[in-house]
């Protein structure tokens, strides 16, 4: 997300901080390169124009002038300009109200309206909520099977129409069958077109008419840059959203829309979707959002993703062994299939102070996904007396290994010396006594 203007931006505060004292002359320059960045991240030109005005005004005044050290305090202007920018505070679905509460999913053909459904009931049903699917986008082929299927995927119950049944139709059944049942929200994935028509505004505004939804939230591709802004402007005329996810946030490299949306439209994005699996889908929170796009990381979506993926129980566990220097290989594999649950490696290091910028543009870090799978190829290839007690790897042992898994020994080699390098780096923690390990924490992610 964002690593063009990230790496345009972390270039132009570095060439501020190399300043012991900055004039006048500095941060003009320094902002009109801003203002080009913003530019070439496609954000709308006013947007970029009251944000420059903004920073402006607050930049020559005393607040940085003054300041032991401007550069830092004119990068903390631009982190809350940017913070206001996309909303200040994070915008939450409200779910107050009678139950099944209906919030109403609308927006263009191919955004990703029907997988964002299935990504909201999960999110939700983890929130403690039952969730109920309704599909009612009978125009696209497949699309009523689709939702279903993730609904089955996803152990969560939805409605199942008749042939020909009419949207609105589909959408009032639907309810009864959410209300006998004692659902919480009710999720309504609405049909979409290739362009904004008055037929879709009229088929929206009927079902938003008798359905009354809690929320409407407009679903809309991020990668398409202004496009995306421009239709959030349409809907939200001719309809009325209360709201915007964002999808496909993970390749978008430049960042317009999520910058540009809330300006112009007055309405919040509420979520964004990071990738194509269903537990991709994140709250926007403008602050951590503005901590990315400068480098700064997003320790506090780290460690909510750590305790989403971490078992309190296993931790405990884990806890014990590594006070008693019993951490084995196993225990080794277990704690990378709990960092895959976090999601890529590219975008954890993204999250973490300090690593972020290492994690993109040239001469950054090289990430590799694909090392974790062959680590857990060579570990599963170990025998279990193998896997409890690595000393007992000898060559033969290793190149046994290595076959078995279609790694090389050299591999093997590499795993052995991190595993054993990851057990000393342990034993210190251990030794630091109850200094080192908060109750049910996980080291390093915790």
């Amino acid at each position: 997300m964002f690593e063009n203007l990230s790496t345009k931006l972390d270039s132009i505060f570095k060439k501020l901080r190399g300043h012991g004292k900055l004039t006048e002359q500095n941060i003009q320059e320094a902002l009109k390169e801003v203002k080009i960045a913003l530019l070439e991240a496609d954000v709308n030109f006013k947007v970029v124009k009251d944000f420059i005005q903004s920073i402006q005004e607050r930049a020559l005044g005393q607040e940085v002038m003054a300041s032991l050290t401007p550069a830092q305090q004119l990068i903390k202007i631009v982190k809350e300009e940017m913070t206001s920018l996309m909303g200040g505070e994070e915008q939450r679905i409200h779910l107050s109200g009678s139950p099944p509460v209906p919030i109403m999913l609308v927006g263009l053909h191919g955004c990703g309206k029907t997988t964002t459904a299935g990504k909201l009931a999960r999110y939700f049903k983890g929130k403690g909520k039952r969730p109920y699917l309704i599909p009612a986008d009978v125009y696209r082929p497949a699309a009523i099977e689709q939702l279903q299927k993730l609904g089955e995927e996803l152990r969560v119950d939805f409605y199942r129409p008749e042939a020909s049944q009419a949207p609105l139709d589909i959408c009032l059944k639907g309810r009864e069958f959410a209300l006998k049942g004692g659902y919480d929200l009710m999720l309504i994935d609405t049909a979409g077109r290739l362009h904004i028509d008055e037929a879709l505004m009229l088929e929206l505004r009927e079902i938003k008419t008798h359905i009354r939804p809690k929320e409407v939230l407009l679903v809309a591709d991020a990668m398409t840059g202004q496009d995306a802004v421009n239709i959030a402007k349409n809907f939200n005329e001719r309809l009325g959203i209360d709201g915007i996810i964002l999808t496909k946030m993970d390749g978008d490299a430049r960042g317009g829309a999520a910058l540009s949306i809330k300006s112009v439209t007055q309405k919040p994005i509420k979520f964004i979707g990071i990738g194509e699996k269903l537990d991709a889908l994140e709250a926007f929170y403008p602050d951590r959002m503005a901590s990315r796009i400068l480098g700064m990381g997003d320790v506090f979506t780290l460690i909510e993703k750590a305790e989403a993926a971490f078992d309190e129980r296993q931790a405990k566990e884990l806890e014990k062994k590594i006070r008693k220097d019993s951490f084995t290989l196993e225990d080794f594999r277990d704690q990378l299939q709990q960092i895959k649950k976090m999601g890529s490696l590219e975008s954890i290091l993204g999250m973490i102070p300090g690593l972020s910028k290492m994690a993109r543009g040239v001469g950054g870090l090289d990430v590799d996904e694909k090392a974790l799978v062959r680590v857990e190829a060579v570990i599963n290839s170990m025998t279990s007396k193998e896997r409890a007690n690595h000393m007992i790897i000898n060559g033969s042992r290793r190149l046994r290994i290595a076959r078995g898994s279609g790694t090389s020994v050299q591999e093997v080699n590499q795993l052995l010396k991190r595993y054993a390098e990851a057990r000393k780096m342990m034993k210190r923690f251990a030794q630091m006594g109850t200094k080192g390990f908060g109750r049910g924490q996980v080291p390093f992610f915790s």
